[in-house]
């Protein structure tokens, strides 16, 4: 079973587990708020109204989406724009969690070991988020309504981020990010980029909403975010204070607390400066391990708030004017954090790290957006070596949700549109965009300031990636039915993308089910001699090359 297979089967526990808790009664507060089910105008597919309210499809694919109000209001205005993607979201999601999980005995076993995961969750949202929750769970699918009422399906989602890079072996989050600013940007103001690499399929990807939210407290605010979701991943205040995450290394958690989203959504809606938003963080209870890069117009600079389950620490960088952050943590806080310390050594974060530092070594460089796309969009290894499409090594693993960039101090942000993060960066001013009041419902794209798409995606290694991807499922699917396949598949399985070492890795793995030993012991030599992901990865080759030792005579 591959690591997202455990993770929806997970999830899928979470939710039948749900029933037994105390939380399924929970309601949260609506008294006092606007709870009038707003009325939706659709001008076209892709252009929606509600009210000030509005939701459109912009020339590059994605969503815009502007909402303001009381934490209600706002909930019930994101479920009724966007309600035909939620419940595309919701299909996604659980039609892929009955993929891979079709045994209801199975179901059954999962949810009496997990049955307790989200019992105390309600307890430690904000209630100001569970309402904007519970209003856009309004709108959600009645077709899940067996697995879990819809406003608790929603509130138990917002915790799959975090429960997907608990556990142990998976990392769902390779994040990358970064800020400069002083001496290392050409206009001397701060400036940061992030990839925020979380996969759980294309379909799950293929709606991102930029949603603007102006709500009745607080400080307006941008995130890259998809239908259903309140958190914050990735995003930027009114005021100038941007938020992004990266996951740390974490142990599987036996109760679920704050979600990281949650935080960063409490921090960037109402922190103006980073002690704000560390104060802010120190309130909150985590279930996971994560880095929180927080930069503010303000300070002129940026911190790593980390946090996790038993410990908190800050990570700043006197004297310097860059931060780089992977997913391992920096402060002293952590320094004889066991768990963290065996993740740089066993996990390609310290790999990603270090491949960031080498692209800064010019000290005459001087970064600006295009400059930042394009350390996000680099896809070979250390001094530069072919390293394969795809490798989690990568700034840019070819998989990414959406890339980011912020200009704080000018209020501007590029996100990157589709495919991954080599499509157009489209950029937006988030001073005009809660300035204007007027009635015309149009994309806030600043379209003289875009970044180009990647010259990479219209060339044939990008096809032959794209194809790569698509028989590399068929390969997976193969050696977990046992299927038999032709030589000139696995062949071509190579041959699409060559540098990459788990090609020769699945190819070993196949041959060796099948006992062609020779053939096996091959491809695990040649993947050997690849950039492997992660230690445990190599070590599971040679242990494979072990065994065949025994077998070839």
């Amino acid at each position: 079973m591959n690591r997202y297979s455990i993770l929806y089967i997970l999830i899928l526990s979470l939710f039948y587990g749900c029933g037994v808790s105390k939380s399924i009664h929970h309601q949260p507060l609506t008294d006092g708020y606007n709870a009038t089910t707003p009325t939706v105008v659709r001008y076209s597919d892709s252009v929606f109204s509600a009210g000030r309210n509005y939701l459109l499809k912009n020339d590059f694919g994605q969503w815009e989406m502007y909402v303001s109000g009381d934490p209600l209001e706002r909930g019930l205005a994101m479920g009724a724009l966007y309600d035909s993607l939620y419940h595309y979201q919701e299909d996604v999601f659980f039609g892929k969690i009955n993929e891979l999980v079709p045994s209801k005995f199975r179901q059954s076993l999962l949810r009496q070991f997990l049955k307790f995961y989200n019992r105390k969750l309600y307890l430690n949202v904000p209630e100001e988020y569970k309402t904007e929750i519970y209003g856009v769970s309004r709108f959600a699918s009645d077709n899940y309504d067996k697995i879990a009422p819809k406003y608790l399906r929603n509130l138990y989602l917002h915790g799959a981020h975090d429960i997907g890079h608990a556990l142990e072996d998976l990392a769902l989050v390779g994040c990358s990010s970064m800020a400069f600013w002083n001496e290392k940007t050409e206009d001397g103001k701060l400036l940061l980029g992030r990839n925020f690499d979380f996969y759980a399929g294309d379909d799950f990807a293929k709606n991102k909403i930029i949603a603007f939210i102006k709500p009745d407290s607080g400080y307006g605010l941008m995130m890259v975010t998809w239908p259903g979701m309140v958190g914050v991943v990735s995003g930027m205040n009114e005021r100038g204070l941007t938020i992004t995450m990266n996951a740390g290394k974490s142990k599987i958690p036996l109760v679920a607390k704050t979600p990281i989203s949650i935080v960063a959504r409490t921090i960037l809606q109402y922190a103006g400066t980073i002690e704000e938003a560390v104060t802010i963080a120190r309130r909150f209870k985590v279930f996971v391990s994560e880095s929180l890069m927080v930069s503010s117009s303000k300070d002129r600079k940026a911190v790593l708030i980390e946090m996790s389950p038993k410990n908190f620490g800050v990570y700043d960088v006197p004297g310097s004017d860059e931060l780089i952050c992977t997913n391992h943590f920096q402060s002293s806080a952590y320094k004889e954090d066991k768990k963290n310390n065996r993740h740089i050594l066993e996990s390609h974060s310290l790999y990603r790290f270090e491949r960031i530092e080498e692209l800064l070594q010019n000290e005459t460089q001087k970064m600006d957006p295009a400059a930042v796309a394009a350390i996000l969009r680099n896809k070979e290894g250390l001094r530069n070596k072919p390293i394969g499409y795809g490798n989690e090594k990568s700034l840019n693993q070819l998989l990414a949700h959406h890339g980011i960039i912020f200009q704080p101090e000018d209020l501007k942000v590029w996100v990157s549109s589709s495919p991954y993060q080599s499509g157009t960066f489209v950029a937006y001013d988030l001073k005009a965009i809660f300035a204007d009041t007027g009635s015309v419902i149009r994309s806030k794209n600043l379209v003289s300031l875009n970044i180009p798409a990647d010259s990479f995606i219209y060339t044939n290694a990008y096809r032959d990636y794209e194809a790569y991807r698509v028989l590399d499922r068929q390969i997976d699917a193969a050696i977990k039915k046992k299927t038999l396949l032709a030589e000139d598949v696995l062949f071509k399985y190579r041959q699409l993308n060559p540098e990459l070492w788990i090609v020769y890795y699945k190819s070993g793995v196949y041959y060796y089910n099948y006992k062609q030993y020779e053939a096996a012991d091959n491809a695990f030599r040649i993947a050997l001699s690849k950039e492997i992901t992660t230690l445990p990865d190599k070590e599971n080759i040679e242990k494979y090359l072990k065994k065949l030792k025994r077998k070839i005579k």
